[in-house]
Order: C-alpha cells, then structure tokens, then sequence
C-alpha cells in the first residue's frame, strides 16, 4: 500500500529579477493574479489535492509570505466592525489550519534540488509533493481538478514517484527539463530517463517538466552527496535520475493549462485567464478587453 501524500514543499526563496523593479521590495511570489498572490493560487492547488502540511523553503524578505498565511487581527477586527463580514470570512476560510504550516530557510542560492533539501527534517521519511510557485495551473474542461490532484491520482494507481509534463515544441526543450516516454497509458506514462536543458536537437521527446512532483524521502540523501549540475547549482533533475536508478518514476500528461508566472507573459497571461474565469469580474473585463480593438 502507497503512503498519503499529506505534506508538500514549495521553494520560494527565488530573487525573482525578471520582475524588478517591483520585487525590489514584494516578493516575487506575492504578486497578484486578480485578487490572490501567486503563491496562494498554488497553496490552493495543494489543499485541493489533499495536502495538510504546507511547508515553505524561504530566504531573506520574504517574511511577508509568512504573514500572508496568518491572522491580522486588526484587519480582521476592521471587516467585523464595519459589517464586511463576506471578505472576513473568505480571508478565514483560506487559512491553513494552525499548525498546518512550516517555515525554513534557504541561505544561500544553490538551487531547485538544495531547496528541497533544506525541507528535508520538516518532510520526514513520508513521500511528498513540490509544487514551483511560478507555476498557476488551471483545470481542463473536463473539470479533473488541478494539476497536483491528477497526479495524486497517479499516485495513488502506481506509486513510487509522479512527475507533471506539458508539450512544448522542440524549439523549446533546450531551455527545460525533458524526459524519455516508455510504456504509455495515455494520461500517464513511464519515464524511462531524464535530462536537463538539452542542447537543441538532442531532446529524448517534447515533454517538460512542469513543476509539480511526488517524491519518495530517499531523495534527501542523494540531494546531500549530489554533485553540483547545471548553472552551478544543485538540481533536483540530477537527484531524480539517481533515484530513478532504483525507484520507478510516472508521468502525468496534465489535461488543464498551466500559466509560468515567472515570466512577464505568462503572468500577464495568466491574469488575463482568470479575470475572465472569475464571475464577478468576467462580463467587465471582457468588454474593456474590446476597447482595444482588433490586435
């Protein structure tokens, strides 16, 4: 029998210089899409799929993430005083339930794989997920849930450990983590190998990593003796496929869309996605998008 996968680790010590100057002093990840963080869209995504133990690898600033997921008591005291009792409680239904979060430093800027590293006392020895928070997922129109409950359901019907992809063009693989398809079953599949940013031409497929992963807690010895990889950092790709030699490793086709909010597109992107998603903004927002005419 599978373990539950009840805690998830998301890596959000990130500089995020792609968006300065407005990260100068606001994390990266506190930036709004609509009227939630980013990394509350991801939170959410997590709680979905049934996590209950949030743990955040962090680094210097980004304090404010912390206080995000916590009471304001004064905030709340001003909604309950002035009768705006619908957002006091839509700010407390989206709390984690105390205790239900953890937080831990990443010191110093070593890489995907040494973030997941610093979680690994939080962790334990259970399997768990990792969610990138530049990464906003979507569900599909065929309403399966967001990308980290499709692969808990992966999860559940192979164990071991689950990978998300999407499809890019081949002109694309070189700049992502890209894996090797074996048996097929359609919205999931056995990989077979791994490898990060390929040079052009040489990828095994046109399948990316795509930033949500279930992993089995032997990754935290091969994340400590690893050698440094790619961009001198310590890459959770290179740990995967250490792991890969003794432990099976599924993908999951994600069937929703997933917005990389790490870049300037696909943020704007994904607020453009949700705005029109959202009904109480919807039917506004489309006709101001009509202003602008034809592009």
């Amino acid at each position: 029998m599978t373990k539950r996968i009840r805690k998830a680790v998301f890596p959000v010590a990130g500089l995020g210089t792609r968006f300065l100057p407005a990260t100068k002093s606001i994390p990266k990840e506190m930036l709004t899409i609509v009227d939630r963080p980013v990394l509350q869209h991801v939170v959410e995504e997590a709680a979905e799929a049934g996590i209950e133990h949030f743990i955040f690898v962090t680094g210097r600033g980004k304090a404010v993430i912390e206080d995000h997921f916590d009471i304001n008591y004064e905030l709340d005291d001003t909604l309950r005083r002035r009768g705006k009792l619908k957002e006091f409680e839509a700010l407390k239904a989206q709390l984690p339930a105390a205790g239900a979060t953890s937080f831990t430093r990443q010191q110093a800027p070593l890489g995907l794989g040494h973030a997941v590293w610093c979680a690994r006392e939080l962790v334990g020895d259970e399997p768990f997920a990792v969610l990138l928070p530049d990464m906003v997922t979507m569900a599909g129109p065929q309403n399966s849930g967001r990308c980290l409950r499709q692969c808990v359901e992966a999860y559940e019907k192979h164990g071991g450990n689950i990978i998300a992809v999407e499809e890019v063009s081949p002109e694309e693989t070189h700049q992502y983590g890209v894996v090797s398809i074996g048996k097929d079953e359609g919205a999931s599949f056995e990989i077979t190998g791994m490898v990060e940013k390929p040079p052009k031409g040489t990828a095994p497929s046109t399948s990316i990593i795509s930033g949500r992963y279930l992993l089995g807690p032997e990754i935290f010895s091969i994340l400590e003796r690893i050698e440094k990889g790619a961009g001198g950092e310590i890459q959770l790709t290179d740990g995967m496929k250490e792991l890969a030699k003794t432990q099976a490793f599924h993908g999951v086709r994600f069937d929703g869309k997933t917005y990389d909010c790490g870049s300037k597109i696909g943020f704007l992107t994904a607020n453009v996605a949700f705005a029109l998603a959202n009904p109480d903004v919807a039917s506004a927002f489309k006709a101001e998008l009509k202003k602008f005419g034809p592009f």
